[in-house]
């Protein structure tokens, strides 16, 4: 069983960045493909990215391309979620997942969940 706490967000200004972080408890998370989600108020939980297990790939929902950072560093258990030029539109909970599917876009891809942090962009 993998427990995911994510912590990072807050409020920016629309073209400022943060960083989310998602620390991961025991010692299997590097065999796990990760995911992170967003969801903002009275709207779906939506896909952000996805890393493999290994790092080697990523993926990206085609709103934050060439903005957002996903990576993962396995040896301190911890996925990561650098956003640059944050625009109102990004402001949700962002939440951490693990799975097996490779760069799984769906929720149904991921087994384990986070709590999620807030994001709030300003305009």
């Amino acid at each position: 069983q993998v427990q995911l706490v994510e912590s990072g967000g807050g409020l920016v200004q629309a073209g400022g960045s943060l960083r989310l972080s998602c620390a991961a408890s025991g010692r299997t998370f590097s065999s796990y493909a990760m995911g992170w989600f967003r969801q903002a108020p009275g709207m779906a939980r939506e896909f952000v990215a996805a890393i493999t297990s290994s790092g080697g790939t990523t993926s990206y929902t085609d709103s934050v391309k060439g903005r957002f950072t996903i990576s993962r560093d396995n040896a301190k258990n911890t996925l990561y979620l650098q956003m640059n030029s944050l625009k109102p539109e990004d402001t949700a909970v962002y939440s951490c997942a693990a799975g097996t599917r490779p760069l799984g876009s769906n929720y149904y891809d991921y087994v384990y969940w986070g709590q999620g942090t807030q994001v709030t962009v300003s305009s």
